[in-house]
């Protein structure tokens, strides 16, 4: 199980192939790539992505301990940058292995649900007008009530 927060981009074909090495009695592998997607009114310059260092990682830690007891999954990788992302950057990528699909389908999407909602960042738009810091979606708070 791995944990990355970092400022440096990641390369998801590299990735997801040393994540999918040595995984005997795995059946399926689910990857997920998140990108920095521009829908702010004007166009996005750039997100400010900031974090607590060691707290933001503790807790991410936790949920994918939930996870993986959740779900057995035998192996589990999250990455999520942070610094300032440039619009379509990868900003966030989570792997799941288990035996089988379902376990490994929804284990990522209940950590994706998790990052997105309750993963300590912040994030702030920067666009030709200024800066504002996005604020928490109700339907990223719904979404994880089926959990």
């Amino acid at each position: 199980m791995s944990v990355r927060v970092q400022s440096a981009a990641f390369d998801f074909a590299a990735e997801a192939g040393a994540f999918a090495q040595g995984l005997p009695g795995v059946g399926a592998i689910v990857t997920f790539t998140g990108i920095v997607r521009d829908q702010a009114p004007g166009g996005l310059r750039a997100m400010q992505i900031e974090h607590y260092p060691g707290m933001t990682e503790s807790a991410i830690a936790a949920m994918v301990a939930q996870a993986t007891t959740r779900w057995r999954l035998a192996d589990c990788l999250v990455i999520h940058r942070i610094g300032e992302l440039a619009p379509q950057a990868p900003i966030m990528m989570v792997a799941t292995a288990a035996a089988h699909r379902a376990e490994a389908f929804e284990a990522a999407e209940f950590l994706m649900d998790y990052l997105k909602s309750r993963a300590p960042f912040w994030k702030k738009e920067i666009t030709a007008s200024g800066a504002e810091w996005v604020a928490a979606k109700v339907e990223d708070q719904d979404a994880l009530s089926r959990w």
